[in-house]
């Protein structure tokens, strides 16, 4: 089984995080912010990985310390899971609509953590979970992961539908490009390593 633990603790944020690379998308998640939560939730569940995660910290402040710090310990305990990448797929491409919104995403698990988040809508509203803090936690966990990662949001209203769409996007390639492929021996790469 492919799976990792990450504890992260900073005067910001207290982090314990698990992950099942082969899971079926079971989940446990607590942040304190039921958006983020949610979110979590889903792309547990879309990329069939296990998740339990406990986060805590200065929401009170702002989110971002916390989200950003999810993103990396999620990063870590995937990077981690996944030790050599033999065998995985490597690659995964993905469309999601979410009634009026849709997103694609496109991931590498190459070793060269990239992000490239792509949104032509209004990023903020308000208070409260926005497209801002879904940037931070996907930098934060395709440059801790050592993948690269494409979002780019083709269009979308509903600033709920276009998050949602995003976390079960990512979800569905992360879920693709972890699979283990029997007919790759070593990793998917003429270089020998990733």
């Amino acid at each position: 089984m492919r799976k990792a633990k990450i504890e992260r603790k900073t005067k910001e944020t207290s982090i314990k995080l698990e992950v099942n690379l082969d899971g079926k998308g079971n989940y446990k998640i607590d942040t304190g912010i039921p958006f983020f939560d949610h979110m979590l939730s889903l792309l547990s569940k879309h990329a069939l990985i296990d998740l339990n995660i406990k986060a805590s910290g200065d929401i009170e402040v702002d989110m971002h310390h916390e989200v950003e710090d999810v993103g990396i310990s999620l990063g870590k305990a995937l990077n981690k899971a996944l030790w050599k990448k033999e065998g995985i797929r490597r690659y995964g491409a993905f469309f999601v609509p979410m009634d009026e919104s849709l997103c694609l995403a496109c991931v590498d698990i190459s070793g060269r953590g990239y992000l490239v988040f792509n949104a032509e809508v209004k990023k903020k509203i308000g208070s409260g979970f926005n497209l801002e803090l879904a940037e931070e936690f996907f930098k934060a966990l395709a440059y801790n992961a050592g993948i690269t990662l494409h979002i780019n949001i083709i269009y979308g209203k509903n600033l709920h539908h276009i998050i949602e769409s995003v976390f079960k996007t990512v979800g569905h390639v992360l879920g693709e490009a972890i699979q283990i492929d029997k007919r790759i021996k070593g990793v998917l790469s003429t270089k020998g390593r990733l």
